[in-house]
């Protein structure tokens, strides 16, 4: 099944003051009328202004930390909170056994393929594994709908393989876009919607009672989050939103992606503003990685090395990730591990090898130190990682491993790792950011590249560090310091490199990828995220978005 031809039509009679300005589909209209756009503008007007106050609260706290005026650590006025024994709501029976979940796009393909991989969980992804067309966005919804009654099939128009569902697939969570994101085809009083409340309510509104009446419940991924009142903010927005839909208090449960340097010092603050809803943490490692070099980078103090070099053993990120262990299950919650990039090796099998050690190394660590569960970006590693957690972890999860031996400082979250800087790692971030963001702006949010599944979080680690080792004149090698001239021409160079291998139907992308890495790579300060001037090249953004 496929959605038919778009055109622009009136999902429902329209509530008053919201508009679709977007071409819709007779089948993606499905999902769209029955009174969700009046569950979406609701959210909007009685939470939007809140979602951007938050906002500018990150801008002018990020400012204090470049002027020198404030350093990170953990807040003084929520101490109370953290010394406190208190637990949040109970796991829902179907989410108390997490140990592999796969994610990515919410494409009919891999929707299918991933929940029928014998992964626990399949966290679809709205966010950085997906490109914000509205046609993505839109018959992401119509694939989740259907996936969620059984009814989901797909054929390949390639080799006319059918796929459809299996008779157990895993559980269902959903990841909205973060709160800097707006869908911009749909207005509310004449204004783009927050994207985050458009994906959670549309999906919510329309699948809440069908999972419910199926024995599972309407659960969520919430990436991106800066403070305990951004969880706030989304714990009244369960709040309303389940009132509004008809469900128990309590119905929706979500999960918090720890991937941001500030959320670090505010888990048990996010656990208890969530703690009727919240199902666990998890360590959202490339994104977090990220913040950290937009969060500090500014410093001369704190130059990153290779993105290679940055792996979940340094002492920081070490840090990280235990820390969420013990906070999480001091509080009843679930600890979730993160991502490794790797993904099988069909053409070389030493090179498949060895990214299978890399895999195996990474679960190990996180089984060991006491994580509840894993993620994986391909079929092929469910397997791989079943394993380790079966052995290691015999029970459901292992929350009641105290890690009462964890001690975490401010300052050990904000060491930075070591490592040098080459050439070598400066092309790489040049290479993949822009090989990323050509696929990005055709479409493709989630990208294997040089045997790795890159998405938007680790697009963000190449142009964070280009700009950051600009920034602070980096010598690397034979280059010298690093300056503008100098990236200018590399890119040049890896562009002449590129243009062999994308072919000169592509070579339009790949000159606005070229433009928009430079831009990012050489601004005074970073953008917040590259998705938000990503999304306005976008072909199918209104003219005044």
């Amino acid at each position: 099944m496929t959605a038919t031809a778009a055109r622009p039509v009136s999902p429902a009679p329209m509530p008053d003051g919201v508009a679709v300005t977007a071409p819709v589909s007779d089948v993606q209209a499905a999902v769209l009328g029955a009174g969700v756009l009046d569950v979406v503008a609701g959210l909007e007007r009685r939470f939007g202004a809140r979602r951007k106050t938050l906002l500018e609260a990150r801008a002018t706290r990020q400012a204090r930390l470049d002027a020198g005026e404030e350093t990170l650590d953990f807040p003084a006025e929520t101490a109370d909170i953290r010394a406190a024994d208190w637990t949040v709501a109970p796991v829902p029976a179907d989410l108390r056994d997490r140990r592999v979940e796969i994610t990515g796009p919410v494409d009919r393909k891999m929707i299918i393929n991933a929940l029928n991989s014998g992964a626990k969980a399949f966290m679809a992804d709205f966010e950085d594994s997906s490109t914000p067309l509205w046609s993505t966005m839109i018959d992401g919804q119509v694939n989740l709908s259907e996936a969620v009654r059984r009814t989901l099939t797909h054929t390949d128009p390639a080799t006319g393989k059918h796929y459809k569902l299996g008779d157990s697939p895993a559980v269902l969570i959903v990841r909205p876009r973060g709160w800097h994101m707006e869908e911009t085809h749909v207005l509310v009083d004449g204004a783009p919607v927050s994207a985050s409340l458009f994906d959670f309510a549309v999906f919510l509104a329309n699948n809440a009672h069908e999972q419910i009446a199926r024995g599972t419940g309407p659960y969520f991924y919430l990436p991106k989050m800066e403070s305990r009142h951004e969880a706030a903010l989304w714990r009244e927005v369960f709040q309303a939103a389940e009132e509004v839909v008809g469900l128990p208090k309590g119905t929706i449960r979500a999960t918090v992606l720890i991937e941001t340097l500030p959320a670090a010092f505010e888990m048990d603050e996010i656990l208890y503003e969530l703690r009727d809803y919240i199902a666990g943490l998890n360590c959202g490692r490339w994104d977090y990685i990220f913040s950290m070099i937009k969060t500090l980078g500014g410093r001369a103090d704190y130059i990153v090395p290779d993105r290679a070099k940055v792996t979940m053993t340094v002492p920081a990120l070490r840090a990280y990730s235990q820390l969420l262990i013990k906070t999480c299950h001091r509080r009843g919650a679930h600890a979730m591990g993160g991502m490794a990039a790797q993904i099988p090796v069909k053409a070389d099998a030493a090179a498949n090898e060895a990214a299978f050690a890399k895999v195996r190394a990474d679960k190990e660590r996180e089984v060991t130190d006491g994580h509840d569960g894993t993620w994986v970006a391909h079929p092929g590693l469910v397997p791989v990682a079943m394993e380790i957690f079966d052995r290691v972890m015999p029970g459901a999860n292992q929350v009641e491993r105290a890690r009462e031996d964890v001690s975490v400082s401010a300052a050990d979250l904000t060491r930075c790792p070591e490592g040098t800087i080459t050439e070598e790692g400066l092309r790489g971030n040049i290479r993949v950011g822009i090989q990323y963001l050509e696929r990005w702006l055709a479409g493709t949010g989630c990208v294997p590249l040089y045997n790795l599944m890159e998405d938007a979080a680790t697009a963000e680690i190449c142009r964070i560090q280009v700009w950051q080792w600009l920034r602070h004149g980096v010598v690397i090698g034979p280059l010298g310091p690093l300056t503008e001239d100098t990236i200018r021409a590399l890119v040049d160079a890896e562009m002449a490199a590129l243009g062999g291998e994308s072919g000169g139907g592509e070579s339009g992308r790949f000159d606005a990828a070229r433009d928009l890495f430079l831009e990012l790579c050489v601004a005074e300060r970073p953008a917040p995220f590259l998705t938000l001037p990503a999304q306005a090249r976008l072909p199918d953004q209104p003219s005044n978005a």
